[in-house]
Order: C-alpha cells, then structure tokens, then sequence
C-alpha cells in the first residue's frame, strides 16, 4: 500500500513543478513579446537639444469625451462660459501613473481635460462641469482628455472640436474649416524648476492629418534649431538652457511648406529654473 502511495505523491510534485515551469515559460513569453511590441524611440539631437519620442504610456482606448454644452454653433452669453462635458472611461483626479510619471511636471490633482480656446494657452480642468470667460465673437474650442503628467490622448474619441459664439453676433468671425488640418500647441506652458526642469514635454494636438516622413510633418523649431517631426508623439527634451525657451512649432506638408490654417504656426515661450 505504501508504494502507490509514493508514486501517487511522486506523480503530485512532478504535476507541480511542470506547471511551474510551464508558468514561467508564460511569463518569460509575455516579457518578450512586450519587449517586441513596445516601439523604439528615435533621438534627435542638435546643438546640445535632445528630443526623444515615447509612446509608451498607460493607454486608455475606451476614454471617450464629449463636449454637451456650449452646442456646436451656439451662441451663448457674454462674460464667463459654461462648459459641460460627456466623459467616460476616464478617471479625472487620478495619478496616472507608469515610469514617466516620474520623469516630467506633473499635476498634483492628477487627470485632467484641456480647454482650448482659438490656440490660447490651455485652461486645465478636473472636473466636467466649469466656468471660464471669453470675449466675445466666435471661437474655436479644442478639448481633450490629459494624463497627470499633461500628456494628451490621442486616440479617436478622446478629443472634441467645435466653434461657437459668445455674445454680440456682430463681434469678431473666424473663417475656419473644422474638416481641414489643423496643429494646436499644447506643452510645455509656464516656468519649470528643479528635477521638472531637466526633462520637459513637447506635446502638440493633430485634428484631421497624420504624420509620416513622406507625407505632413511638425516642424519645431526650439531655440532657433530645427527639427523635424515624423511622428505624433510626445516628446521629451533635454539639454534645454537656464531661462527663458522659444518654440515655434509649424505643420507643413512633404515638401515643408506651410499648410494654410489660423493655428499651423505658433510660437511660445517657457521658462526653466534648474
């Protein structure tokens, strides 16, 4: 009786230590096959400026977001506009978390959205429903879901363009074809210090176009260097002086000729305090 009982035990531990095996074999598959798919940054690097690529941040596909009110087209009253969003599958307030979390500025109040208003600098807002002045005439307004660290999403679904109207209908009209291509500037925005000012985020939004080395391009222009961008991704630089930083971002075809829209060349200024 005793030995079925050893054999019996003997079949047990080796049942165990296949599935072990097995379940490391996964793990180590897993490892690789993510190792595979994640994409490889290419540097740029001119006159000391370093400009790398990343496009591996925690993904939120299903986030989907949706300006309700002010209604595309409306016209609404002077003075401070309420905006009312549709969001799902989005967490504002949270962290985002993942390793550039700790590389780049980031929002103490976590996941955001961004209003933008005719390419202005961007207001950032935690919740769906707020209130912000604009003057009055026709505006374009660009919004769309932030990570904490500012980094936009940029899958479909994640972004919502429109113009209305605020106020008298005689003030100001844009002539803007909401179908065209169009580059609005998002980061980076204000003053850097410390650590934050050691790696700052470039990052822009795309409406309408993609980019490819044959096809449209970014031209960014930082500190009087010239660099071509091929990719919509964030970009992390470096190598950027003490003080104040211009950057002037264009958004040209295969050729490098400007594409025709009110916001496809802007220029701003930021400052790092290292």
């Amino acid at each position: 009786m005793k030995v079925p009982a050893l054999l019996l035990g003997g079949t047990l531990l080796l049942g165990l230590g296949a599935c072990d095996s097995a379940r490391r074999q996964n793990d180590n598959s897993a490892a690789t096959a993510e190792q595979v798919n994640t994409p490889v940054a290419e540097n740029m690097e001119k006159n000391g400026i370093r400009l790398t690529p990343f496009t591996d941040s925690p993904k939120n596909p299903e986030a989907l977001l949706q300006l309700k009110s002010p209604v595309s087209g409306s016209t609404v009253p002077s003075g401070s506009v309420a905006f009312d969003y549709d969001l799902s599958n989005f967490q504002l307030t949270k962290m985002t978390g993942g390793m550039h979390a700790g590389e780049m500025a980031n929002s103490e109040k976590g996941q955001h959205i961004h209003n933008i208003v005719d390419n202005e600098p961007y207001t950032a807002h935690y919740t769906t429903e707020f209130t912000k002045p604009l003057a009055d005439g026709q505006h374009v307004v660009l919004s769309f879901l932030s990570r904490s660290y500012h980094e936009s999403l940029k899958h479909p679904g994640a972004h919502d363009l429109r113009i209305i109207n605020v106020g008298s209908t005689t003030a100001k009209s844009l002539n803007v074809d909401l179908k065209a291509p169009h580059l609005f500037y998002s980061r980076p925005k204000d003053t850097y210090t410390g650590k934050d000012a050691q790696k700052v985020m470039l990052d822009f939004y795309l409406v309408n176009t993609t980019l490819s080395p044959e096809g449209n391009r970014v031209r960014a222009t930082i500190n009087g260097t010239e660099f071509m961008l091929e990719q919509w991704a964030p970009y992390m630089m470096e190598g950027l002086p003490n003080g104040q930083n211009t950057i002037k971002l264009e958004l040209v075809d295969a050729s490098g000729t400007l594409i025709p829209g009110p916001f496809n060349s802007v220029t701003r200024t930021f400052t790092l305090q290292q």
